[in-house]
């Protein structure tokens, strides 16, 4: 059996020497392993890789998805499809370790594999698997798929990550001081703490929190009655649940319940605090929620050309790299679409998860002005949409399809599929401009446009998120301005949809043409801001000295 000594092959900083497990459904580490959907799990994965570069005592805890999130593909008329395959990694360690957990009334195995820091250059991170031969084929399905959409199963993933993670530390015989819930999927680990120390109070010294989702509808619940079927609460009887986390009118909520058993909590932006003080305010024994703004590991995301340019004051430099990647970019826009893009071209790219908040079609809502813009032959562009919806959000994958087939004979505009970090990465790199148009308030940070500006993408951004914190307008970004709050959401989306074209057409497209220069200097300005800040260096730091301490 692998030993805690066997866990690190570097040597811990005194300064993180407290022993702390990182609990997370989704780990975006490297792109050959496909166990996350996405910023959530690239969260974790830059925190992953800074807790190594610091040498931190942290282990990661999460599922080894058999078949990943899943791979988006098209169909024969170009729309998604989504396909679920069965995925291998000859890189993951097995520890040898199998053992028992509780779901469902019923004994399920557990099998833990290791992600050794030397293969990826990241803290160690367990992973787990219900789908071996000891198991009955529904037990296997427990870890098939990341974010199952039928809830018995999805609650069932929780036990796996929260009990079985929490069980796996005991079992390897690590004293871990502090047990850390990114996001409250991991929610059972706090009554597999309750049931071994007998106080709230023993748990609350562990437990930390941290909090995405800035609206209560977002917020995940079950009923009592369901989640004591399932063995949610790891024989704690449901009187003394109801006891301990107060539940409301026999539903269980994820987050409330999380902030009531944690000593601390933090949303993920400083305006994302602001919304979780608030949407949770008056609720009695909940922790404090602090905020510790999300940030993207350097080391993996930045190009080193483009911090040794800036460094070295080489606008040339910058500007021609940026043309190089532009190019890489356009032979995947290629290979995907058949559409040839031109790297002199100014280039914007909307790219995250499709969900309809997030108004991936924002740009089309006045389409005949949008027609306009993206036809003006003395200001060329060129637009690229990329993202994967969930699955089973057909809204999300309508918006998807209504994009395709709106651009689909424009030789300038196209849709991407396959956003992973590979594609990720080519899209901050080789893109000039990168769109955030959420509805406000509703993106606790949004981390892609910080990767897209350490790599000379200007952020063209809704002041939502982790954006009030670095973008100053026409200096650094180009913000979006929003419409008043008593509007409805359509009047809204329609009001901003027209300041995000005014912005487009009289300002930055304008600029990016006629005074390249000014434009350089931007592009420096943001990669400059950017860091050292919103690098996760600064981040894991800050749960260490904030949370963790």
């Amino acid at each position: 059996m692998i030993k805690v000594s066997d866990l690190f092959s570097y040597k811990i900083d005194k300064k993180y020497a407290k022993p702390a497990a990182y609990f997370s459904m989704e780990f975006a580490i490297d792109q050959p392993l496909k166990i996350y959907s996405g910023g959530l799990g690239f969260l974790a994965g830059s925190h992953m890789r800074s807790a190594y570069e610091l040498r931190q005592n942290l282990v990661g805890i999460g599922i080894l998805w058999k078949k990943g999130y899943y791979d988006q593909e098209r169909n024969q008329d170009q729309t998604l499809r989504v396909s679920f395959r069965d995925k291998d990694y000859s890189f993951l360690t097995d520890t040898g370790i199998v053992f028992p957990i509780t779901i469902h009334g019923a004994k399920v195995h557990v099998k833990a594999y290791l992600l050794k820091p030397e293969v990826f250059q990241t803290a160690p991170i367990f992973l787990l698997s219900t789908d071996i031969p000891e198991n009955d084929y529904l037990a296997q399905t427990i870890s098939h798929r990341l974010y199952d959409p039928n809830e018995t199963t999805r609650i069932a993933q929780s036990i796996l990550l929260g009990i079985g993670g929490a069980k796996l530390l005991d079992i390897i015989e690590r004293e871990t001081e502090i047990y850390h819930m990114n996001e409250g999927h991991a929610l059972p680990l706090c009554f597999y703490l309750q049931d071994k120390y007998k106080s709230l109070d023993e748990v609350k010294k562990r437990v930390v929190f941290t909090t995405h989702t800035p609206e209560k509808a977002g917020n995940e619940e079950h009923s009592m009655p369901l989640l004591e079927s399932m063995s949610f609460f790891n024989g704690t009887p449901v009187a003394q649940v109801n006891e301990l986390v107060k539940p409301e009118n026999g539903v269980l909520n994820y987050t409330l319940t999380a902030l009531r058993m944690a000593k601390k909590a933090n949303g993920v932006s400083q305006m994302h605090g602001e919304v979780s003080r608030k949407m949770w305010n008056g609720y009695e024994d909940i922790c404090e929620i602090s905020a510790i703004t999300n940030a993207q590991n350097k080391t993996y995301w930045m190009e080193p050309a483009f911090e040794t340019a800036l460094e070295t004051g080489n606008d040339k430099k910058i500007t021609d790299h940026k043309r190089e990647l532009k190019q890489k970019l356009f032979r995947v826009v290629a290979n995907q679409t058949g559409k040839l893009f031109n790297p002199d071209v100014f280039t914007m790219v909307w790219a995250r998860r499709f969900a309809a908040y997030k108004r991936a079609n924002l740009l089309l809502g006045d389409y005949a002005r949008f027609l306009k813009i993206v036809n003006n032959e003395k200001y060329p562009v060129q637009i690229i949409w990329a993202g994967k919806p969930y699955p089973e959000d057909f809204t999300a994958i309508n918006i998807f399809n209504e994009i395709y087939w709106k651009t689909k004979d424009l030789p300038n505009c196209t849709v991407l599929t396959g956003y992973e970090l590979w594609l990720s990465g080519h899209l901050k790199k080789g893109s000039d401009a990168w769109l955030n148009n959420p509805r406000l308030y509703h993106e606790a940070s949004g981390t892609s446009g910080m990767t897209a500006a350490m790599n000379g993408s200007v952020n063209i951004s809704i002041p939502d998120g982790w954006i009030p914190e670095f973008a100053k307008h026409g200096q650094n970004s180009f913000i979006i301005p929003t419409a008043a709050d008593s509007l409805t959401p359509e009047q809204r989306d329609k009001e901003e949809g027209q300041n995000l074209l005014d912005l487009l057409e009289h300002e930055i497209i304008p600029l990016y043409y006629e005074s390249p220069a000014a434009w350089t200097t931007i592009v420096k300005a943001g990669m400059k801001d950017v860091l050292p800040f919103f690098d996760s260096g600064r981040m894991a730091q800050e749960y260490y000295e904030k949370l963790y301490a």
